[in-house]
């Protein structure tokens, strides 16, 4: 008697939980670029963030909305993708403007050039615009063709998944080469963290494709070894080579 009295408390909690899982499924993604940004528009200085990890998320949602044709998964997810390519052409508009801005180079360069040189370092915010657009039009006459195809539908989200699992690689390759975080959000790469974390859990939890768990714990180790280079270099700074006289200045001297 006191289980039954209990159920109609339980059955609109559960709900409500249920909601506010997918409600953080769909906009939690995009909270650890809410810091990143502020900073880059507080100090019109975009250097820190590589726009390489806008590239790989653009490139990631749109192959999940593509295999969402060919195999259904669960709506969050879905809604998931809309919001963070939105996200991240918000992202990319800040950061060119605020790059063309700061650039002495005037030469323009644009994505109808098809320089592979100046691929993904455009002069307008449109040449990245047209690029998705390009991606979108491209990737999506193929699902078209082929989405009949059970392979190609797995290996199309296999590929969605795993291009998102590789999104921290642009800024753990961008820290190792200059050998600093500096510019570096460590809240973003803290909620990057703990979101792909709760993300996975969902994954696991809710049965989605294996595809998707498998990913995201990758995604989780590679924010976890972004997070040991912040510890290593604000502990170890790299120290500035000892400046030495050029010979001819010496002689001079």
């Amino acid at each position: 008697m006191e289980a039954e009295g209990l159920g109609w408390l339980l059955v609109p909690l559960h709900q409500l939980v249920s909601w506010g899982a997918a409600g953080a499924m769909v906009f939690g993604g995009v909270v650890p670029y809410i810091p990143q940004y502020r900073d880059i528009r507080r100090t019109q200085n975009a250097e820190g963030f590589s726009t390489y990890v806008c590239l790989v998320l653009l490139v990631a949602n749109i192959l999940r909305i593509l295999f969402w044709f060919g195999r259904r998964f669960e709506s969050p997810l879905l809604w998931q993708s809309v919001v963070m390519i939105l996200t991240m052409l918000l992202m990319l508009k800040l950061c060119t403007e605020v790059r063309v801005a700061s650039e002495l180079n005037l030469k323009r360069r644009v994505f109808s050039d098809f320089d592979p040189h100046h691929f993904w370092h455009w002069s307008s915010f449109a040449d990245y615009v047209q690029c998705v657009l390009a991606f979108t039009g491209v990737a999506g006459y193929i699902t078209y063709l082929s989405i009949d195809s059970a392979l190609f539908v797995e290996t199309l989200g296999f590929l969605a998944v795993l291009t998102e699992a590789m999104l921290g690689v642009p800024q753990l390759y961008r820290n190792h080469r200059h050998q600093s975080t500096e510019g570096m959000s460590i809240k973003m790469v803290l909620m990057w963290t703990s979101g792909d974390t709760f993300k996975t859990a969902y994954f696991l939890l809710n049965g989605a494709p294996l595809q998707f768990s498998v990913c995201g714990l990758l995604q989780v180790l590679v924010d976890l070894a972004i997070l040991g280079q912040a510890y290593v270099f604000t502990r170890y700074p790299l120290k500035p080579a000892p400046h030495t006289a050029h010979p001819a200045s010496a002689k001079a001297l």
